[in-house]
């Protein structure tokens, strides 16, 4: 979440969505608010503010948060991905949680049910409960819970259940009975019961969840040229748990997306870049994976990889409420597959509830990059698309051969912002005309030096320095 952000949820202060906690050490207090947030539409709870909006701050936040995810991990039924951060506001640290409108009505915590009416949370009383589970029981159960066809001996991939709970434990965000005990681990992450494996764990942990579940392939091109057709420079489908086969999409756009070569300011040293940013890449991936619409057998995950632009495609158009207008400023999250996306964040794959759209932008601008735009339809499914820089900071060795010897000695004895006499020194040339017409304009033309008071161009304090393709030239005739 942006500072901005928070600020503003601040300055409207408490309401339906948005409660302040002065502190966070009452954990069953914290437990049922968030509980009574998943039971109704979702909001914010901000610890370390006052009732009438101080700001207080909170001792030894990422240990509260930490107690936190404990308490929900353990006590919360059923699971749901909540996200407890720290945000520092004038030199206050505060504890934000955000919570999602739950999909898995009733939600229990302590093993009672809480709601949010108006301003507070409340016990929800019978006729409330007895109506969610009516409802819940008229409406189809989500595909990611029912049970997969899988054997929970045979088809589970014990190396990436290995992998999870390496991964997990790293980023401490949930608490096992027995971290050796597969079943008792897929029982944990709410992906398993009674001895039976749901298709979300098939998804997650199925050697080839592909055998039973077609539409979890994942197809990847890289074509030669920008119009999609048969012509393509490298091709690959993708099959296995969910995070292998997301890392292995990820490899495949790396490898087939050229790096760009810079040369920040006052530095000589060559900086090779991705083209298109990795951290919007991944979470653009993982988004794809979290929010496609898995009940579609022929649907699926598509990356198409131009000289101009990278697609990655899934099916299901965006959950309701979302728009690619929304997405620009961040939203509180939707989830499609929440058992799915509660386990991608446990393993620290997503961060920040959704926000991931907002990273994608940002670190789109950061790289100088033009914005991604989405698109989405009903039919067609949900297109993220990056747009490769229009000119790329690249000089290739083709433009060193076009350059002169003369010009290509000069550019080798810059030391730093250098007058002109000194370069002719260092050249050993005395003849100033001859200097200017064969070395230094023709440089000068060719962008390759500039002068650090263009302004003055006849100067007694003028100087001459390399420009970022003067020492990009420079580098690469050396190699």
């Amino acid at each position: 979440m942006k500072k901005e952000e928070l600020k503003e949820i601040l300055l409207f202060g408490e309401s339906q969505n948005v409660e302040f906690k002065s502190h966070c050490e009452n954990l069953k207090v914290i437990g049922r608010t968030i509980c009574g947030f998943l039971n109704s539409a979702g909001g914010y709870l901000v610890c370390g503010m006052g009732d009438q909006g101080q700001l207080l701050g909170v001792d030894n936040p990422n240990n509260m948060a930490k107690n936190i995810e404990e308490i929900l991990q353990k006590y919360l039924s059923p699971r749901s991905l909540v996200s407890v951060q720290v945000q520092e506001v004038e030199g206050k640290a505060l504890l934000v949680i955000e919570v999602p409108a739950g999909k898995d009505l009733p939600y229990a915590f302590r093993d009672a049910i809480y709601l949010r009416v108006g301003q507070s949370t409340q016990k929800a009383d019978i006729d409330t409960i007895r109506d969610m589970v009516l409802r819940k029981q008229v409406e189809p159960e989500r595909w990611e819970r029912r049970f997969s066809s899988a054997d929970i001996e045979q088809d589970i991939d014990a190396e990436e259940i290995r992998s999870a709970v390496a991964n997990i434990q790293k980023v401490r965000r949930a608490f096992f009975r027995d971290a050796e005990n597969p079943y008792a681990i897929l029982e944990d992450l709410s992906v398993a019961k009674y001895g039976r494996l749901t298709n979300g764990g098939d998804v997650l942990f199925g050697r080839n969840p592909a055998k039973r579940l077609p539409q979890v392939r994942v197809r990847a091109a890289y074509f030669a040229s920008d119009k999609a057709g048969n012509t393509f420079r490298d091709m690959k489908s993708f099959e296995g748990p969910l995070v292998l086969v997301l890392e292995q999409v990820y490899e495949f756009i790396i490898r087939n997306t050229p790096t760009t070569a810079t040369f920040p300011k006052n530095e000589l040293q060559r900086r090779d870049e991705f083209l298109y940013p990795p951290e919007a890449i991944r979470e653009g991936l993982v988004n794809a994976f979290a929010h496609r619409d898995y009940t579609d057998s022929s649907g699926g995950i598509a990356v198409h990889i131009y000289p101009k632009r990278l697609e990655i495609w899934n099916s299901g158009s965006l959950p309701e409420g979302i728009t690619p207008e929304t997405l620009i400023n961040g939203h509180l999250s939707v989830l499609r597959n929440p058992d799915i996306a509660h386990v991608l964040y446990l393993r620290g794959f997503m961060e920040k509830v959704g926000r991931g759209s907002v990273l994608i932008l940002r670190k789109c601008k950061e790289s100088g990059l033009s914005k991604p735009v989405w698109i989405s339809d009903e039919k067609t499914g949900v297109t993220l698309t990056f747009f490769a820089p229009e000119v790329t900071p690249e000089v290739t060795q083709e433009v060193a051969l076009q350059v002169t010897p003369e010009v290509l000695q000069m550019l080798r004895a810059f030391v730093g912002d250098m007058p002109r006499r000194d370069l002719q020194r260092l050249l050993g040339l005395k003849d100033d005309e001859h200097f200017r017409k064969a070395y230094l304009l023709p440089a000068i033309k060719e962008n390759l030096i500039e002068m650090t008071l263009p302004d003055k161009p006849h100067s007694s304090k003028q100087r001459y320095r390399l420009t970022r393709k003067g020492r990009f030239l420079l580098e690469s005739s050396r190699s």
